[in-house]
């Protein structure tokens, strides 16, 4: 008898609890719901309980070392922990590891790098080997081409900060939280609960299209580069490429970025010295610079094309996530943007309009083909290795997002994993990569148009990743924050990203259909 009456109470009590904590789950869930949240998703539950760890370490380090005193030598976890913290999406089955960041205030195993470092690798984004078609698009745009290289440069400052702003949401106390970690995740956050993975497809898809576009014109450039350099070989551009190819392929059996990364330093501090052999040219020929050519007017159907090309110098935005979430101090993420963006703005516009001006009319897709021959081919030489020693980053990343999206993917994966139980790349894995590596051949080989390339690519991918997701997210997920300026800005940016992308991509496709049915080299 006693035996059975204690069996009812231990029932009617497990049952009190399951309806307890199935109503508080349903009160925290129509919150989050109404906040526009939905706690039904794996990937937005997994984000808010890794958030509600940042706000218990954050009140244990900040608000109660003498509590940690006395429990040195245990951890709270479970049933140890204070009802009172925000513990949002709990699912009993102890604390995670904290993976996230707020602002700096937690140490993390991993190394940090610094403020200087972060914008170390933000103006080596930006500031690249595609510097060298800016001269090409104030041929086409003039002074309004100028003025474009300072609007694309503010507006991508402000869209990578806005980015970065919808990582973060601030909890039950005010303090802001990092509860996403890439710009799928935001993506995925905008599209729930609806169709909670539709975003982050959208952003790979546009993420492989824009590095495998990077790799492609990394091809076309070593092939244009041989060529003008030695026109008196009987090599065409083409075969030229073919070459750059084959000293590719061992791309294809890269496991990390470690040995490539070795050469980045020097390869980037090459290329300013190549920048500033060009300027020196430049303005060895200053009494002959033609500010006549330099006017107001723009070529309706080329000057699309140039806008594209100005924003493809800009992209950084898929890696910013990333970038900010390994700094040591990310409250400090806007005033490196900010200088950063500076810096490149006046360079690139300094070096752009030299340049135009030193040719005008002459003016070609790559400006180092304008350099005497004696200079040229030095120059290229140079220029070519940097851009086989820039390949292997873009191509390696297109590969991950790949392996990710369609072999590792969970269960969700279309394929079957590329790597073995050992960690050893599959043949038919390897086989993929030499594919890759081929289609970028078969592109520079068919489409051996720098500018043109260039252009389509910054219209297709560049405006989507840098003006239009950006601050439709940031007007989707901080609207009840936003003032009436950030609201006007994000759709301002919006708009004139839309009309420049749609614009720039149907006039690089025109282009590129004229330069086949004439021929066109260049």
């Amino acid at each position: 008898m006693a035996h059975l009456i204690r069996h009812k109470l231990t029932n009617k009590l497990t049952n009190a609890a399951h309806t307890v904590s199935n109503k508080s789950q349903a009160k925290v869930s129509g919150v989050f719901a109404r906040l526009g949240f939905q706690a039904a998703t794996d990937e937005e539950g997994l984000g808010f309980a890794e958030c509600d760890d940042l706000d218990y370490d954050y009140r244990q380090g900040m608000q109660m070392d003498v509590l940690q005193g006395e429990e040195e030598g245990g951890h709270m976890e479970g049933e140890g922990e204070l009802e009172g913290d925000s513990h949002y999406q709990r699912d009993g089955t102890g604390r995670r590891p904290s993976s996230l960041k707020t602002g700096g205030s937690l140490e993390e195993d991993k190394p940090k790098i610094t403020t200087w470092e972060a914008g170390w690798n933000v103006t080596n984004a930006i500031q690249g080997m595609f510097v060298l078609g800016l001269p090409y698009a104030i041929l086409h745009g003039g002074y309004l081409g100028l003025f474009l290289i300072i609007f694309a440069a503010v507006v991508c400052c402000y869209t990578g900060k806005i980015l970065i702003a919808c990582l973060y949401e601030e909890n039950e106390d005010g303090i802001k939280v990092r509860v996403r970690d890439s710009y799928v995740d935001i993506a995925n956050a905008c599209c729930a609960p609806r169709f909670p993975a539709l975003g982050g497809h959208v952003v790979n898809v546009a993420q492989i299209i824009e590095l495998v576009m990077t790799c492609i014109l990394y091809v076309v450039v070593s092939g244009n580069l041989m060529y003008n350099s030695f026109p008196g070989f009987p090599v065409s551009q083409k075969a030229w490429s073919v070459v750059a190819t084959v000293a590719l392929l061992p791309c294809a059996f890269l496991k990390n970025l470690k040995a490539v990364s070795k050469f980045s330093l020097l390869c980037t501090l090459a290329h300013f010295i190549i920048n500033i052999l060009v300027v020196a040219y430049c303005l060895s020929r200053a009494r002959e610079w033609a500010w006549e050519k330099v006017k107001f007017y723009i070529d309706v159907k080329k000057f699309p094309i140039s806008i594209g090309i100005i924003v493809f110098s800009y992209t950084s935005q898929i890696f910013l996530p990333s970038l900010e979430g390994n700094m040591q101090k990310p409250s400090e993420f806007h005033c490196m943007m900010e200088w950063s963006h500076i810096a490149a703005c006046v360079l690139k516009g300094l070096f752009a309009l030299v340049a135009y001006l030193t040719w005008a009319d002459a003016t070609k897709e790559v400006i180092t083909d304008n350099l005497p021959s004696t200079i040229r081919a030095v120059v290229n030489i140079f220029l070519v290795a940097k851009a086989l020693l820039s390949y292997p980053l873009p191509f390696f990343a297109a590969v991950e997002v790949l392996e990710k999206s369609f072999f590792q993917d969970g269960g969700r994966a279309i394929f079957p994993d590329c790597y073995g139980p050992g960690g050893q790349l599959k043949s038919w894995g390897l086989g993929l990569r030499i594919a890759l590596v081929v289609f970028t051949l078969l592109m520079a080989v068919f489409v051996p148009h720098f500018a043109l390339l260039m252009g389509l690519t910054g219209s297709l991918t560049g405006a989507g990743l840098c003006f239009l997701l950006p601050s439709l997210f940031h007007l989707k997920l901080q609207w009840r924050n936003l003032l009436w300026h950030h609201v006007f800005f994000d759709v301002a940016i919006f708009v004139i990203g839309g009309i420049c992308a749609i614009s720039g991509f149907i006039h690089s496709i025109e282009g590129l259909i004229e330069a086949f049915r004439y021929n066109i080299q260049d």
